[in-house]
């Protein structure tokens, strides 16, 4: 079974978006369906995100 993680920033909030080290993504609000991303892909979403703070 997946280990699905949610920001820390999300704190015990229950509508976010959690991730999965070689799963992808998903709204914690339809956790059945997700989003498969490659690491390259995340690696950039990562990159992007930084960038902006």
């Amino acid at each position: 079974m997946a280990e699905w993680r949610k920001s820390t920033y999300s704190a015990n909030a229950s509508e976010c978006v959690e991730v999965a080290i070689g799963i992808g993504i998903r709204d914690s609000k339809a956790p059945a369906a997700h989003i498969e991303i490659g690491a390259a892909a995340w690696s950039a979403f990562l990159a992007g995100v930084t960038r902006e703070r």
